[in-house]
């Protein structure tokens, strides 16, 4: 067993291809808005130093974006809560289904559609390849309605 894995010093779960595939597939991401450049989905994305949590998320078209699971994910959610209300594309979060946190309650429930992911998933490597564990939680996909707040 990779304890590596199990820890909570692993701070990015790297998106599975295929999962984000069928997620890019209904929404046809623009910007992935917490990457690196070997692990980013889309060609304009955002790395720690170009921080996602700085930048304006309005790219002409859908957001994805799988934060960093660490003590700063409440930031990212609250992140794409605000820019769901500013732009008009949709914003889909990859996240640790937390239903506990504060981030949930303030940022996501009611204000979000929720989907949960059945099962773990297997979450990949910064180059791509699938890490051998499944992950130790349960996952969500969060998604704001791209309406500018407005429904």
């Amino acid at each position: 067993m990779n304890s590596v894995h199990f820890s909570s010093k692993n701070l990015c779960w790297c998106t599975p291809q295929d999962f984000f595939d069928k997620l890019n597939e209904e929404f046809s991401f623009v910007l992935d808005a917490a990457a690196t450049a070997k692990s980013a989905k889309c060609s304009l994305f955002f790395t720690p130093k170009t921080n996602g949590l700085a930048q304006s998320w309005d790219c002409g078209g859908a957001v994805f974006c799988n934060p960093p699971y660490g003590r700063e994910i409440g930031k990212w959610v609250k992140k794409a809560h605000e820019e769901a209300a500013i732009i008009k594309y949709p914003i889909v979060m990859l996240l640790p289904a937390r239903t506990d946190t504060s981030y949930f309650h303030d940022y996501i429930y009611g204000k979000a559609e929720i989907r949960f992911v059945r099962g773990r998933l297997k979450f990949a490597d910064e180059d791509g390849g699938t890490l051998s564990n499944s992950a130790p939680f349960p996952s969500m996909v969060v998604i704001y309605n791209g309406y500018g707040g407005k429904k």
